[in-house]
């Protein structure tokens, strides 16, 4: 009973504060009087939920958002080939590749590659994916908009033949740009 109920209030946190709120759950000192300072292990680490994630992911949360400001930051390691279901974001999200190459895909067609170094804004309301390429790992860190209390409104999951045909895009229009 007590395993389901570390499972339950970790998948509840896991929704309230990898990509929601969590106002001052883990802070220190959340006032607006002083400086926070978050710990490196202080926050919570995740399995990515399987009704939201295809394959293997971890979620670090980083900090969570405030009454000042309404963002939260999260470290996602996503293992060869995992990503997340369709989803988007009231309020945006800045997405930064540290390692690997990020396949992200929207729900009318574009498929772009963001490499190591990069970073990658997904504009409100875009509905899209993200993940790690077949044959590599990817890390991103993230830091995502809330409005209204949300952060997130997640979608039905990627089907395998909808990312094979985004990874075959990609790789095709990597092929052409080198080729030119």
């Amino acid at each position: 009973m007590q395993r389901g109920h570390s499972l339950r209030k970790g998948l509840a946190i896991f929704l309230t504060s990898c990509l929601g709120n969590v106002s001052g759950v883990f802070a220190l000192d959340n006032s607006g009087s002083s400086q926070v300072i978050y710990p490196h292990g202080a926050q919570p680490t995740f399995v990515g939920p399987d009704e939201w994630f295809s394959g293997e992911v971890k979620v670090t949360i980083l900090f969570p958002s405030n009454h000042d400001a309404k963002y939260s930051g999260a470290k996602v390691v996503f293992a060869n080939g995992a990503r997340t279901a369709w989803h988007q974001h009231p309020a945006g999200q800045h997405m930064i590749v540290t390692s690997g190459v990020a396949i992200t895909a929207t729900l009318d067609g574009q498929v772009s590659l963001v490499n190591s170094g990069e970073s990658l804004w997904c504009p409100a309301n875009l509905e899209h994916w993200h993940g790690a390429l077949p044959d590599s790992s990817m890390t991103h860190l993230v830091i995502t908009g809330e409005l209204g209390g949300k952060n997130v409104e997640w979608k039905e999951k990627v089907s395998d033949e909808q990312y094979s045909s985004a990874v075959s895009k990609a790789r095709a229009l990597t092929r052409s740009r080198n080729s030119d």
